[in-house]
């Protein structure tokens, strides 16, 4: 034992071809366990399918990879043996090199194929995932946080693609390593391999002990890391209110409080963690110097030679190094599965209705609405409207008025089937709206809502948006007609300015003619303008009055607004209260009847009350 040029020094801990140690999941990081391991799986399996060319290959060339690992000891063995008796020993050197180029070229082609097959698999989940997202009604998007959904298209796939094209190779190739050694070391040595399993055992429920405690530790340093980033975010959003009511430092005093929390917690979880590196050394070289011990004893007395004890100490320590590698894969793993539970959630959402079998097209709509004794609420026994009947004829143009959460826009999600209705029914040129392809129905309305959206593209290609084969003098008009053209003009690029941030460059107003622009364009037979003034200056209402007249005329219009000055011309107006409707006619005739229509009418227009 004299020469040790080939053995491990005693502290290190990750000997051996292609060793990797530390890759898998952070220690002592939360761990989300998923609910249905096996049921998941099997999902995950065949949602893939078709994607999953290379896998054999890989299982192949893990088994290959280990069997490098687990003969280079024994050939390093052999070479410490030559050298004892002084025998030749370049071709077991020349042997030994073989191999460790042969596990290079394994282990460089095992990720190249892994790369692929585990990029094709994640592509196939990505994009199922996606077109699911596509196809669920509105009814799902609004009762989800829209950042919690992007977290199970981002973070939960990452993590998946993850597991994939690293943790299983790894896991492949541990687990291979070691049966591959504990067959090694049980030929070598029986005596040997009882030492090494003891070290193996401490070392297993050392790692359970300790990321018991810091399992906990960590999950409740994320939650109090989620309290704090919520305080901040609220902080820095609302800044101006916080200096306006001079509260610096209550929020700096907060902020200092949930700060030491985490300070606290993350102390402690880094310290419990930190134990387990350390310590599973101290076992591993204590375990060392106990098989060196037991096989000095071993060799004294001739039962095994000098190289087996160097290849027994090579495998005892090659042996060990997987054990907590897969438990942090294992971790690594469940999280996954879990996120894939998430994505399975929403895979199993109900999708949009479908097309009826016999389903309508609609070619030519006119544009003539009935609503008969409609009833429809958000939530179970909590109407939003009840028993509404309402006819609006071709090209009426329709104002619908009345207090926030009276259902005014509910009618509108309604007419468009964003939402379909619990009792009664919506007519459409005579027919339900339910017996009509759903893309021609959606094709039939314009929308332009409250809250605009504009995507991170042209000005051009914003107003063109849902339309093929436009041409620019398409676009232009539509943009002079919805009173928009002058403004864009200006802009350094013109029409070809490209907007950021939801077009955050440009004024509430200027947004807002771009969206009656886009709805110009698509020139749809019937047009819904829901709140399309709320949060304008007077002088850019009167803008987008005029191009509300232009753009209604001759169509079929609903107009949804608190601003009545907008809504005089319109041939109906609709109160809405509680429901139903209270009052309906034109201006003229609501004013007439002096209701309730014309009580508000006077209070925005600063009119005495009669």
């Amino acid at each position: 034992m004299a020469d040790n040029t080939f053995m491990p020094p005693p502290a290190d801990f990750s000997t051996g071809p292609g060793s990797r140690p530390g890759r898998g999941l952070a220690r002592g990081r939360p761990v989300v366990k998923p609910k249905d391991l096996k049921g998941t799986l099997k999902r995950l399996w065949v949602l893939t399918k078709g994607s999953r060319q290379g896998l054999g290959w890989v299982l192949l060339f893990s088994a290959l990879s280990s069997a490098a690992s687990i003969f280079s000891p024994l050939v390093i063995g052999q070479v410490v043996t030559a050298v004892d008796r002084q025998d030749p020993a370049a071709a077991i050197l020349l042997l030994l090199l073989g191999l460790y180029l042969g596990d290079w070229a394994v282990r460089f082609f095992q990720q190249f194929i892994m790369a692929h097959t585990g990029q094709r698999m994640i592509h196939r989940i990505r994009t199922a995932l996606f077109g699911a997202m596509k196809d669920l009604p509105l009814a799902f998007f609004d009762r989800r946080q829209h950042g919690e959904l992007m977290s199970r298209l981002t973070n939960d796939v990452d993590n998946i693609s993850t597991t994939i094209s690293n943790s299983l190779t790894q896991l492949l190739t541990f687990c291979f390593t070691i049966l591959g050694v504990l067959c090694i070391m049980l030929s070598l040595s029986w005596i040997l391999t009882l030492v090494s399993l003891t070290g193996v055992l401490l070392i297993f429920l050392l790692t359970r002990f300790i990321t018991s405690h810091t399992r906990k530790l960590f999950i409740q340093q994320q939650k109090i890391l989620g309290e704090l980033n919520g305080q901040v975010e609220e902080t820095i959003s609302g800044i101006h209110v916080v200096k306006a009511f001079c509260r610096e430092k209550q929020a700096i005093c907060q902020f200092e409080e949930k700060n030491e929390q985490l300070r606290r917690v993350a102390t402690h979880a880094l310290i419990w963690s930190g134990y387990l590196m350390p310590i599973t050394n101290v076992i591993n070289n204590l375990n060392y110097v106990a098989i060196s011990i037991v096989s000095g004893i071993l060799a004294v007395c001739g039962a095994i030679s000098i190289g087996m004890i160097s290849s027994f100490l090579l495998y005892s320590r090659q042996f060990s190094r997987p054990f907590v590698e897969i438990a942090n894969i294992y971790n690594n793993f469940q999280t996954a599965v879990a996120g894939a539970e998430r994505i399975f959630d929403i895979l199993d959402e109900q999708p949009e209705p479908k097309d009826l079998p016999d389903a309508l097209p609609l070619d030519h709509p006119k544009g003539d609405i009935v609503l008969q004794d409609v009833t429809f609420g958000y939530l179970p026994d909590i109407p939003v409207l009840r028993n509404v009947s309402l006819h609006i004829p071709a090209g009426t143009k329709m104002a619908i008025v009345g207090a926030t959460g009276a259902g005014k826009t509910t009618i509108i999600n309604l007419l468009t089937r964003f939402y379909d209705v619990n009792g009664g029914s919506i007519l459409l040129d005579g027919h339900d709206l339910r017996e009509y392809r759903m893309a021609d129905l959606r094709r039939t309305f314009g929308v332009v809502l409250q809250d605009t959206t504009l995507f991170a593209q042209s000005v051009a290609e914003n107003i063109s948006y849902g339309r093929k084969d436009i041409t620019r003098q398409q676009i232009e008009a539509a943009a002079l007609a919805a009173g928009a053209d002058a403004f864009i003009r200006r802009l350094p690029q013109g029409y070809d300015t490209i907007l950021t941030q939801g077009g955050a460059e440009l004024s509430q107003g200027e947004r807002q003619l771009l969206t009656i622009a886009r709805a110009v364009l698509v020139n749809a037979p019937i047009l819904i303008l829901d709140e399309a003034t709320s949060s304008v200056d007077t002088v850019t209402e009167q803008k987008i009055r005029r191009a509300m007249l232009s753009i209604t005329s001759g169509r079929t219009s609903f107009i949804i607004t608190h601003r009545l000055s907008t809504i005089r011309h319109s041939d109906q107006i609709a109160l809405i209260e509680d429901g139903q409707i209270a009052e309906l006619g034109s201006h003229a005739q609501l004013m007439a009847q002096n209701g309730k229509y014309a009580a508000l009418y006077r209070t925005q227009m600063g009119m005495d009350t009669p």
